[in-house]
């Protein structure tokens, strides 16, 4: 499978040379040769081996001791030098939409794709265009358009899209995953005219001087209808972007992915678990319109079925930073075309009693909660609506997440930690539009946005995030942003923010299995504990930061089975 990123080639030396014992019914199995990292403790802590035996971890410890563990019957895995980790998990992602970018046209900018410029995009589009890839959804569908970042800093309109076809419909999807693009064609079928209303929480963006819609759907004018253009039309379809996506989250080391939002998509999840397709772990979290329908099953557990399980609700009170649709309690210094001059965003749910109501669903039920907020005003009705619930029904082990958080406040983060808030933030948004955050709110506040250390200072729980398909689900990169917080301009964004390299991996693994409820189960690489790991070509705690981004995954073990390898064409 292409994944949507060009690499050097690796020698096969390091699969060649694993030295792999050729007992047939072997199921124990000794790694030892490399940095062994267990992740477990403050600080860095090696072992010399590590067994394991019927997918779980027997021991960890010197390799004396690991043979003596091991018995009689065992395989060897000789890591040769490179470094062995517990299994990545993503803080925030969206599992479904892997495909959609692993198949779709790769409309990301310079470093991920090619997409720079508005021209670009279409030639990207029009090769794209063939009978077999339309036959995947009826539609010609892209995904990481980036306003902030190409040359024209504009979004594209139904003009441009119209000059690749006008003949089928076109949607692009931005890199926020908060707007769509359609062309005419895409506008008719989706029944969007010049007498369609905004629904609450989205805009269709119109012709100037006109109410013809000129293609640019935000927010929720968007959401409902991307999954219009991206449901795969047969059950072939269905498995191919099935594959695509699963075998990306496992390039990238996974070995539990997030589903953080799911809506239509939740009876697939259901029956892709149902017939044992899922290599990995699977954690869906409902958007609370449905929340009712699906946690309400036996899906919804602590526990997996065939890899799957439902963990909650999720609950959405903005936009985007980036898109300038994050609901601020002060205006953009550049609002968006058209917008006044003292446009702050907008929320996702204007009434304070209707997020109440859900929030208190939340807790009579016991559900835990991720909420997405960007704007300081989205995180102010956060916790206005939600601090006196929990004083209400008890704050015992709840576990609620705030997801992004980009322009929260210092004030803010202390009532999170009051709260006992989890902290799942993004500073992958410093390398990413972190030029273009300071200079939409300024360059005082554009350094703090994602504050990890300041978090973390408050006493609050963190993890980090890709929030892919917004980014490549690569959580290499992840982990370099927090750590080094350098934007693609070279500008450093908050040093005081910065991660140590042992903290950004635990925030994707020890911490995030905590997020997630599994810290018994996984995040480190401690006897008892599932046989989820990864091995890296380099230990991200030994190479110079700014090498963190470019360690590639080698081989993903999810409970000792190995469910991806590296092959020598490193796509």
């Amino acid at each position: 499978m292409h994944i949507l990123r060009s690499y050097l080639l690796v020698p096969l030396y390091f699969f060649a040379s694993m030295v792999i014992a050729q007992t047939t019914n072997s199921q124990t199995t000794i790694y030892y040769g490399g940095d062994i990292l267990t992740m477990a403790g403050e600080n860095p802590d090696y072992a010399e081996a590590l067994v394991e035996a019927d997918g779980k971890i027997l021991f960890v410890g010197s390799l004396e001791e690991a043979k003596k563990q091991a018995g009689d019957d065992y395989s060897e895995v000789d890591l040769k030098g490179k470094t062995l980790l517990p299994g990545l998990i993503d803080g925030h992602a969206h599992f479904s939409n892997f495909a959609t970018q692993a198949i779709g046209v790769n409309l990301l900018p310079s470093p991920d794709g090619k997409a720079d410029n508005i021209p670009s995009m279409i030639e990207e589009l029009r090769a794209w265009n063939t009978p077999e890839n339309r036959k995947l959804t009826g539609w010609i569908f892209g995904m990481g358009f980036d306003d902030s970042v190409i040359d024209e800093k504009r979004f594209p309109t139904k003009e441009d899209l119209d000059k690749v076809t006008t003949e089928f419909p076109i949607m692009i999807i931005h890199i926020s995953g908060h707007f769509a693009v359609v062309n005419s064609k895409g506008l008719e079928e989706l029944g969007i005219t010049s007498e369609t209303e905004d629904p609450e929480g989205g805009i269709i963006r119109h012709m100037q001087g006109s109410n013809e819609p000129n293609g640019v759907l935000e927010e929720l004018a968007a959401i409902p209808n991307m999954m219009v253009a991206l449901m795969p039309a047969t059950p072939e379809a269905a498995q191919r972007f099935f594959d695509a996506g699963q075998e990306m989250a496992l390039s990238y080391g996974y070995t539990t992915a997030q589903e953080g939002r799911t809506m239509q998509n939740a009876d697939q999840l259901m029956s892709l678990a149902e017939a044992g397709k899922l290599k990995l772990d699977v954690v869906s979290y409902v958007d609370y319109i449905m929340a009712d329908k699906y946690l309400s099953t036996d899906w919804y557990s602590k526990t997996y079925n065939n890899h799957f399980r439902f963990g909650g609700m999720k609950l959405t009170l903005d936009g985007s930073p980036q898109g300038r649709t994050a609901w601020r309690t002060q205006p953009y210094l550049l609002p968006p075309d058209g917008a006044a001059k003292d446009y702050s965003g907008y929320p996702a749910i204007p009434n304070d009693e209707e997020v109440t109501d859900i929030y208190r669903k939340a807790l009579q039920n016991n559900w835990q909660t991720l909420t997405h907020a960007n704007g300081d005003a989205a995180m102010d009705q956060m916790i206005r609506t939600l601090k006196p619930l929990l004083q209400e029904y008890g704050n015992e082990d709840r576990r609620f997440v705030l997801i992004h958080g980009q322009y929260v406040r210092e004030d803010q983060l202390e009532d999170f930690s009051e709260m006992r808030v989890i902290g799942s933030l993004f500073p992958l948004h410093t390398f990413y539009w972190g030029d273009w955050h300071k200079q939409i709110i300024g360059d005082s506040l554009g350094n703090k946005i994602s504050p990890m250390r300041t978090a973390l200072n408050k006493g609050m729980k963190v993890t980090i995030h890709s929030d892919a398909p917004v980014a490549l689900p690569n959580l290499m990169r992840v982990v370099w942003t927090a750590v080094d917080r350098t934007s693609r301009s070279g500008a450093v964004i908050g040093e005081k923010e910065r991660l140590t390299p042992y903290e950004a991996i635990k925030a994707i693994t020890a911490w995030s299995g905590y997020q997630h409820f599994e810290e018994d189960k996984k995040g480190t690489l401690e006897k008892g504990k599932l046989a989820d790991m990864v091995i890296l070509d380099q230990n991200p705690l030994k190479v110079d930061p700014e090498n963190i981004k470019d360690i590639l995954v080698l081989e993903t073990i999810k409970e000792g089975k190995s469910v991806y390898k590296r092959e020598q064409s490193l796509y």
